[in-house]
């Protein structure tokens, strides 16, 4: 069995991690902001637990791993994310951009850090990242979604530094970009649903070796370029 920690579960792309790994078996500590309200999540059959985490909140974190500091966490998936509208130049509002670099650039790298004891203490040794296509600078042709890209842009320059950090303790670690999926962020006109995104990206990250680390993929396996 599998022990798979989980941000951002209670909708979208983090959800559909959480049902296809407590499917499959595996014991999954789903986190959220508002548990009460995450009913969706509740209803998942399975080895479920459901714990309460902003990851912009720094004492929030560190009292989670600390109240599962006798867990082995085998996987982190690192999906919570924020996108807020008005971001292109003459609409930027500086606060939702401090706002989208708490919890896109800054909070996944606190919870990593967090738990990388528990990482450490397993056998997966693996954290994926949800990114996205928008974080590359070398494929922005439009310079829409300002804020987000930026702070994605930011993830991967930390999670890179993070790979090559850790590589020595056998960590394997991966940042991806799940597709255009519909989800409350993807909107409903995108090209994939959450099930075919969290299959492909489920399946680079068991398929992933210690040459894999630090790569910026697609849920399809696909390079991108930074």
């Amino acid at each position: 069995m599998t022990n798979i920690l989980i941000t951002g579960a209670n909708r979208g792309l983090g959800l559909e991690f959480v049902r296809q790994y407590a499917a499959d078996g595996d014991r999954v500590f789903a986190t959220c902001r508002d548990p009460a309200g995450a009913t969706e999540l509740a209803t998942i059959a399975g080895d479920v637990t459901v714990h309460e985490l902003d990851v912009t909140d720094l004492v929030q974190i560190s009292a989670l791993a600390k109240s599962l500091e006798g867990e082995t966490m085998d996987i982190l998936v690192n999906n919570a994310g924020l996108l807020t509208s008005g971001q292109r130049v003459g609409g930027i509002d500086t606060s939702n951009w401090i706002e989208e670099f708490k919890v896109n650039t800054m909070g996944p790298i606190a919870v990593a850090q967090a738990f990388l004891p528990h990482l450490e203490r397993g056998m997966e040794r693996r954290m994926a990242f949800i990114s996205s296509v928008l974080a590359s600078i070398g494929s922005n042709k439009d310079g829409a979604f300002s804020l987000y890209r930026s702070t994605k842009a930011g993830l991967n320059a930390a999670v890179k530094s993070l790979a090559v950090d850790t590589a020595a303790r056998g960590m394997i670690v991966l940042l991806m970009h799940p597709g255009w999926v519909r989800t409350d962020m993807g909107g409903s006109n995108a090209a994939i649903d959450t099930a075919t995104s969290v299959h492909g990206l489920r399946q680079q990250i068991v398929a992933a070796g210690p040459e894999d680390s630090g790569r910026f993929i697609t849920h399809e396996g696909v390079e991108i370029p930074w």
